[in-house]
Formats: structure tokens, C-alpha cells, sequence
């Protein structure tokens, strides 16, 4: 009868250890922010129209700083920082509706919005991970960006990026697992 006894052990011991993936730490970092995902966001910009679109309008698509807590007002100085960060960039170059604002000097203004959602995972081997030795990290998510110009309360300029996923991993090796810091720590109590 011992067989079953000592093979029920192991059970129990295999499935706790298997279960112990479940106790790695878990993140996520995010925008707050009137969108889910990239798309959202994309498509509430593609209903901006240059020349059209009104501050009024804006604030129905969220996209006011009233409203959104994640929008960043331009100046005059951001916007000729943003768009002209050296001498060697001619102004005469850039976009009509960029060069429209910064000839309107203070009576432009501009919006930056930037959002972003990343859920950090960590995966592998629950014991190898807590005593330091190997440390695996997935990254999911998204991010987006905009800029918009606004002149005389209508929007002059538009502009997007950003990315629609990101998927990034990272891994922590250290051989002497939680010894790994240990010299590190001990020089800096010396001095």
C-alpha cells in the first residue's frame, strides 16, 4: 500500500508547484483616457477636419482638457520647440497649417494627448523567479499620440502616431540569484 501513498505526494507536490506560476506578480500600467484601444483613439482624430472642426466639436469627441485629464495645452514656445528643435529645419518647410500657427504666434495654441495601456506579466518558473535567479517579463499594450493646432478656435493642424501593439519581453538572468546584489550593497554600507 506504500506505493500509492508516496506517489499521492508527489501528486500534491508537482500540482502545488505547477500552481505556484499563478503567484508571479502581475502590472498594468495605463493612460486614464476616453479610449480602449489604438483604433479608438485613431478614429476619434480621423473625425477632425483642418479648417472645420471647432473647439466645440472637440469637446463632443473628448478631446478637450476639460474633459480629458491626459491633454497637455501648447504655447506659442512648446509648439515652435515641437516643430522647429533646431536651426537646421527651415519653418518654410513644415506644414501649411504648422506654419500658420506659428506665424499667429499667441493666438495659436495646441493640444497634446498621449495615451497608453501596458499590462506587465511575469511567467516562468515561480521559485527560479522569486530566488532571483531567472525573471521573465511579458509587456502588452498600446499606445497613441496626437497633436492638434488650434487658431482662432478652429483646428488648423492635426497630426497621429503612435503604437497599435506592443509586445515586448524582457529577461533577468542572474546566476547567483539572490546573492547577485550582495557585494554591491555590502560596498556601499563602507562608505
Amino acid at each position: 500500500m506504500r506505493p500509492p501513498r508516496f506517489l499521492a505526494k508527489w501528486v500534491i507536490l508537482i500540482a502545488f508547484l505547477a500552481g505556484c506560476a499563478t503567484l508571479l506578480p502581475r502590472g498594468e500600467t495605463f493612460t486614464q483616457g476616453q479610449w480602449r484601444n489604438y483604433q479608438e483613439a485613431q478614429q476619434a482624430f480621423d473625425r477632425i477636419i483642418p479648417h472645420q472642426t471647432s473647439i466645440q466639436d472637440l469637446k463632443l469627441l473628448h478631446l478637450d482638457p476639460e474633459s480629458n485629464p491626459n491633454i497637455t495645452i501648447l504655447n506659442y514656445s512648446d509648439v515652435v520647440r515641437r516643430f522647429i528643435p533646431s536651426p537646421s529645419i527651415n519653418a518654410n518647410d513644415l506644414d501649411s497649417g504648422v506654419q500658420e500657427c506659428i506665424k499667429a504666434k499667441t493666438a495659436c495654441i495646441g493640444y497634446e494627448i498621449n495615451q497608453e495601456t501596458l499590462t506587465r506579466t511575469r511567467y516562468g518558473n515561480f521559485w527560479v523567479d522569486f530566488l532571483n535567479f531567472n525573471r521573465k517579463t511579458e509587456l502588452v499594450g498600446w499606445s497613441f499620440n496626437g497633436v492638434i493646432l488650434i487658431k482662432e478656435r478652429v483646428v488648423i493642424y492635426k497630426l497621429t502616431g503612435g503604437q497599435p501593439e506592443i509586445r515586448r519581453f524582457e529577461e533577468n538572468r542572474n546566476p547567483l540569484g539572490p546573492l547577485q546584489g550582495v557585494g554591491s550593497s555590502a560596498s556601499s554600507f563602507t562608505q
